[in-house]
């Protein structure tokens, strides 16, 4: 009878570890799309209000995504990998709170192209999620 219940909760740890890898791997997909699209579109945004529109909402939804997989709970064995993207992520969300504070008249204050460090972070948990995908043996 212990034998069975080990079993499945192995089974269950083995599902929740590849449940928390597809997602990572979903969060590294959704972040790498921002870090290229963001930064092209920054610059747009100083000067196209169509461009600052797109910004803010591509901002809102990437603040979504990041709150999103930060409140996941990571299986036992991914557990030091998810806290460091949750730190990563919480200079990424205090990045974004920069840049949506930094509109004007609609348009994106061009000050704020000087600080490159939210993509900079975006681009900072790939090698974290890289590690996580590792756990499953890809």
């Amino acid at each position: 009878m212990l034998l069975l219940l080990g079993g499945c909760s192995f089974l269950n740890d083995a599902q929740d570890t590849l449940s928390y890898i597809n997602e990572a791997t979903d969060y590294l997909s959704a972040a790498t799309d921002f870090a290229n699209e963001a930064p092209a579109l920054a610059q747009q945004a100083v000067s196209d209000i169509q461009a600052a529109e797109d910004l803010q909402a591509l901002l809102q939804d990437m603040q979504q995504t990041v709150e999103s997989f930060s409140d996941l709970q990571a299986p036992d064995i991914a557990t030091e990998l998810h806290q460091q993207i949750v730190e990563q992520n919480s200079a990424i969300l205090t990045e974004i709170e920069t840049y949506l504070t930094n509109f004007k008249d609609g348009l994106l204050d061009p000050a704020i192209l000087e600080n490159t460090e939210l993509f900079q972070s975006v681009q900072d948990i790939t090698s974290i999620i890289d590690q996580i995908q590792q756990l499953s043996g890809e």
